[in-house]
């Protein structure tokens, strides 16, 4: 389904994934992360098994043992769906869902993993650490791993019991003691530092954060997870006295996704590797791996944009909640399909096509495709997002009925000039490409030079529509939010366009009728 995807994404877009190992960004600084898929080892003995934190608990306190109840307050288990619509039902129930075992040594780090006993075309194994009290589905395939006591959980805990010291004996009693730190020992702590990116034009060069990224720690089933902030800071909510694995999972704070991994999944996984319990400081820059440095900038652009949309700001519609973007590593086109959001599917040639399996293609399709083949610094990812970002905006307006032409012309444009995205401005649905092209090139123009400085670069300024027009009124004292005002969705040419400007602003006719003799066709 993925390579059919992807070639859809082509077709409707409007303009080498192996990479080497890079240096664990953490404070240890001695291992390499491999961004491909996750070597396993040997199967060890997880310390937070009822059994062995019982052990070790009798080993430390063995006259109050027998008076201390040790029940599980977590269940590690695995899940196998059979389609992508139970997949969706277990991340509804709001799981943490991982494709790889929680209790086997790591040999190579990596961003995924799939079981080889399942078939590859097929859902790999889902594994997860759920509450006591949880409900197991009866229509997907379950196992129940293990039974587990989690010292940070909500449990009643015996007040005169040293509960890290439980922890670390059960390390030892498992033959896991080399993973504990000898100053940590004394006592557990809570994982915290920073998440930044460098963007080489911008304030000389220094770091600033990755913004409302979720930052996921793990040793075995002790789980935690948080968003880092505006600035990149986080700090995670359970303690350590074992080195974390640490991972950014691209589902941000904002409500949106970035994928795709190489399987199909919601949100794309960048490994860091282990780092201190006291947490790990990573800065991105363009020589980091490629598709950690790709995803942190496009993370970057979409917080950014939706951040602004507001009425202090930008006072725009933000683009749909529940976003999906794909970056698309081999390809230089991006497009807004916005495919996950009912475009095509819903009312459109493609839904028809796709009969029941229309809501699959939603679940896991894209909005948004950012190709970065030839991209390789953070301005040139920048500008492609934010152009997509400024349709995703042009749809939170006008919805699936008009995209679904808009999208008509852009297809059969390159079908029809052998991948000339936007064709020669003939044909009856011309106009909503004319439209929408112009306002996304003048927004990428305008939001780069507010980022980058100096004047409006000329994006698509050299087509036969003119993002110009909104350049010129813009010049003239037009906001964002007055130009976007006239793109209703009966706006669909240039000529309807300043129709709508002269009904809004009749005080500014001299302005709108003088630039639109200027760029007339």
């Amino acid at each position: 389904m993925i390579s059919a995807l992807l070639c859809l994404a082509a077709l409707l877009s409007c303009s080498r994934e192996d990479a080497p190992p890079v240096e664990d960004g953490g404070r240890d600084g001695d291992e390499a992360v491999y961004h491909e898929m996750i070597v396993l080892g040997q199967q060890l003995e997880d310390p937070y098994s009822v059994e062995h934190v019982k052990a070790a608990l009798a080993r430390l306190y063995p006259t109050k043992a027998g008076r201390v109840d040790v029940e599980a307050t977590h269940i590690y288990a695995r899940f196998l769906p059979e389609d992508d619509e139970q997949l969706e039902e277990l991340i509804g129930q709001g799981l943490e869902l991982s494709d790889h075992p929680f209790d086997y040594q790591i040999l190579r780090e990596g961003d995924y993993y799939h079981d080889p006993a399942v078939d590859g075309e097929r859902i790999t194994w889902q594994y997860a650490v759920v509450g006591k009290d949880f409900v197991f589905p009866e229509d997907i395939r379950c196992e129940v791993l293990d039974r587990c006591y989690i010292p940070d959980s909500d449990a009643t805990r015996a007040p005169d019991i040293d509960w890290d010291a439980v922890e670390r004996e059960a390390f030892r009693l498992t033959g896991n003691e080399e993973m504990l730190l000898p100053e940590t020992r004394g006592s557990s702590v809570h994982p915290e530092g920073r998440i930044t990116i460098v963007d080489d034009k911008v304030d000389g060069g220094k770091p600033f954060g990755v913004a409302g990224v979720r930052v996921m720690t793990n040793v075995f089933v002790k789980f935690s997870s948080t968003y880092t902030d505006r600035d990149g800071y986080y700090k995670i909510s359970k303690k350590y006295s074992a080195r974390p694995r640490y991972r950014l999972v691209f589902t941000n704070s904002k409500k949106f996704n970035i994928g795709v991994n190489k399987v199909l999944v919601p949100a794309s996984v960048s490994t860091l590797g282990k780092g201190d319990p006291s947490g790990m400081d990573v800065t991105v820059t363009a020589d980091s791996e490629r598709k950690l440095f790709c995803r942190c900038v496009v993370n970057n652009a979409v917080y950014d944009y939706i951040t602004r949309c507001g009425e202090t700001d930008m006072d725009l519609p933000a683009p749909p909640s529940d976003l999906r973007l794909w970056i698309l590593q081999k390809m230089n086109a991006s497009s807004a399909v916005m495919l996950h959001h009912g475009a095509l599917i819903d009312d459109g040639v493609l839904g028809e096509y796709l009969g029941g399996l229309g809501w699959l293609v939603k679940l896991f399709a894209p909005d948004i495709t950012v190709g970065v083949e030839d991209h390789g610094d953070y301005a040139s990812i920048y500008a492609s997002t934010v152009h997509e970002l400024s349709h995703a905006t042009h749809y939170s307006r006008v919805g699936n009925a008009y995209w679904n032409k808009y999208i008509e012309y852009i297809s059969l444009s390159f079908l029809k000039t052998a991948g000339e995205t936007y064709g020669d401005g003939s044909g009856s649905l011309a106009g909503y490409c004319e439209v929408g092209e112009m306002w996304a090139y003048y927004m990428e123009s305008k939001l780069y030079a507010e980022r980058y400085g100096g004047s409006m670069p000329p994006f698509g300024t050299s087509w036969w529509f003119y993002p110009q027009i909104f350049r010129y009124l813009d010049e003239r004292g037009f906001s964002r939010a007055e130009l976007f005002a006239a793109l209703t969705s009966g706006v669909t040419s240039r000529e309807a366009l300043q129709n709508k400007l002269l009904e809004l602003y009749p005080a500014r006719s001299s302005t709108i009728q003088s630039v639109f003799s200027r760029y007339a066709k």
